[in-house]
């Protein structure tokens, strides 16, 4: 079952979808207009999601949020609730502030974030859940802002949640938590021609050694990494789900020197692109 917003003037759009054999999404390919953010949730017993072609354990009662450019299958998504909306419905990176995340669900660099429910809060989730299903069932003309109102608890209450398992430093204070996702924002702008952390840390004004530390008490994963790891699942993207040449992929991603894009993805990868994709079609 899938219910259906859209704003005809604004082009925004907002999904729920319940109990869908079929759900999944392939940005590459079939749903590559379609910018949705995801927030999926598995109701039933741990699964397995592949997120561009990687397997995941999906456990029971948790949430996991999904960007924009992820393809992913569910092993079993009859059991997946998911709300999906697009820029012109809610625009988290502009509203963050006002739903108190600053970009943390879907702009941080913790990988995929697999948010746990206890039964408590799996209750408060449910009925959250059952009026977003009455509201779709009551057209009229302030159903967007009832719906964006609804969508805005679920950020908050499951960025709560986030917060609380994945970060444990206190002193990653909002505007700490603020600048790293602003520099992830800037990569995911800039990473197919930008590849050094000193043309991002002028962008925000910040010398690339005090982002460093902010990442290192963040996740220890450096602000170079992040450029580096966002280039290399792009490339790997690129060879999974088009025909494009390694060549091709290259200068697609800024790289003058297709033997250099080679080494560099073979570094990172542990494959050549050729063997990676060739690995992939077997799979």
């Amino acid at each position: 079952m899938k219910f259906h917003h859209l704003e005809p003037v604004t082009k925004g759009e907002f999904h729920l979808t319940i109990n869908e054999a079929g759900f999944d999404r392939s940005f590459f390919q079939r749903d590559r207009t379609d910018k949705f953010l995801t927030i999926a949730w598995n109701k039933g017993v741990q699964q397995v999601i592949t997120i561009d072609g990687v397997k995941y354990d999906f456990p029971e009662q948790s949430i996991l949020p999904l960007m924009v450019n992820q393809s992913f299958q569910f092993e079993k998504p009859e059991q997946v609730v998911a709300w999906q909306y697009n820029r012109d419905f809610y625009c988290i990176v502009d509203h963050d502030k006002e739903v108190s995340c600053v970009g943390f669900l879907f702009y941080g660099s913790t990988g995929n974030l697999f948010i746990r429910l206890n039964a408590q809060e799996q209750k408060k989730i449910t009925l959250l859940f059952e009026i977003f299903i009455e509201e779709f069932d009551t057209v009229d003309n302030i159903q967007r802002e009832m719906l964006q109102m609804l969508l805005k608890r679920l950020i908050i209450i499951i960025t709560r949640l986030a917060k609380s398992q994945y970060l444990t430093d206190k002193n990653l204070t909002d505007d700490k938590l603020d600048i790293i996702r602003r520099y992830n924002l800037l990569v995911e702008e800039h990473f197919r021609l930008q590849h050094q952390v000193q043309f991002y840390a002028e962008l925000l004004s910040r010398s690339p050694k005090t982002l460093a530390n902010l990442f290192a008490i963040y996740n220890h994963k450096s602000p170079l990494a992040v450029i580096q790891e966002r280039v290399v699942l792009e490339a790997k993207r690129l060879l999974i789900y088009t025909d494009k040449s390694a060549k091709e992929i290259a200068y697609e991603l800024g790289f003058d020197d297709a033997a250099y894009f080679s080494n560099f993805f073979k570094k990172h990868a542990s494959f050549s692109p050729s063997d990676f994709r060739a690995a992939k079609l077997v799979s």
